[in-house]
């Protein structure tokens, strides 16, 4: 390892697809990355419960029950507007999801 770096800015490279990323120098950049990697993580976790949820209603709604697909409409709105709240997704991706998904619940509770 080389000396002259700090030990922190060597634990916070990231590889990509071209080799190693360049390591920051200053301490507000090592704080940046930090918060990038933390912030990342956050996204991942609430995008992978949101793509979860529709699934399973997707699902729900593929079978035919229509209590079952109701209750899995709600958790997945909600899950939804959770992740167009904290940036995740784009405001009007949630609202074209969720109205598709209501769309498919209505057809299937009329007939």
């Amino acid at each position: 390892m080389d000396s002259t770096r700090p030990a922190s800015a060597t634990m916070l490279r990231r590889p990509f697809l071209g080799g190693e990323a360049g390591v920051a120098n200053h301490k507000s950049a090592l704080k940046r990355i930090r918060q990038s990697e933390t912030r990342r993580k956050r996204n991942q976790h609430i995008r992978s419960r949101m793509r979860t949820m529709v699934k399973q209603c997707r699902e729900a709604l593929d079978a035919g029950d229509a209590q079952k697909a109701g209750e899995a409409f709600r958790v997945a709105e909600r899950e939804l507007r959770r992740a167009a709240t904290r940036g995740v997704i784009p405001r009007q991706r949630a609202d074209r999801s969720i109205g598709r998904l209501a769309k498919h619940l209505h057809a299937l509770s009329q007939g």
